[in-house]
């Protein structure tokens, strides 16, 4: 019987936190499907398909992770694909209550479905997409917190570097 967990989020961006799960998740399971939210109510800096790209390019080395989109409720999504468990990760114990209420919820919706806690490797507890966000946004040093495709990524979205200068540095690498 293979083993299959959905690590769903938003993923606006991607941090090293999130990539800290994904590969330790995946050590886990047979296959882990990083699923990126489609979410109508918020204003992503990236769009679904951006994610989704940025995903594929940063989890290449990981043979078991697949990336996919969705829409609607996780637990919903993890039936749909096959899911015994559903990962998350915890930052600080102010995502603790929140994710409890949501396992908790799933697991009524359906008991079949167990959600995995993960709590974040020590050095990127401080971290979310929205530091990184509000960061970039001044201009401040991103790199410690994302991978470099995803650095650039950002830099050019508040255009701190224009499309033609990531292409070239992209070339480069």
């Amino acid at each position: 019987m293979r083993r299959v967990a959905v690590y769903p989020g938003s993923f606006d961006p991607v941090t090293y936190g999130h990539l800290d799960i994904i590969k330790r998740s995946a050590e886990m399971v047979d296959q882990l499907i990083v699923a990126v939210l489609v979410n109508k109510a918020k204003t992503p800096l990236f769009s679904v398909q951006e994610r989704v790209k940025m995903l594929q390019i940063v989890t290449s080395d990981i043979s078991n992770v697949r990336i996919k989109s969705f829409s609607g409720l996780s637990v919903e999504f993890a039936k749909e694909e096959g899911a015994e468990f559903i990962v998350r990760g915890l930052r600080a114990i102010t995502d603790f209550e929140y994710e409890l209420q949501m396992a908790q919820t799933n697991r009524i919706m359906d008991p079949t479905i167990d959600t995995i806690f993960l709590t974040t490797s020590l050095q990127y507890a401080y971290l979310s997409s929205t530091t990184v966000r509000e960061v970039a946004s001044y201009g401040g040093d991103i790199s410690r917190f994302v991978p470099s495709p995803v650095e650039k990524a950002v830099k050019e979205k508040y255009g701190l570097i224009s499309f033609k200068e990531s292409i070239e540095d992209g070339q480069q690498n």
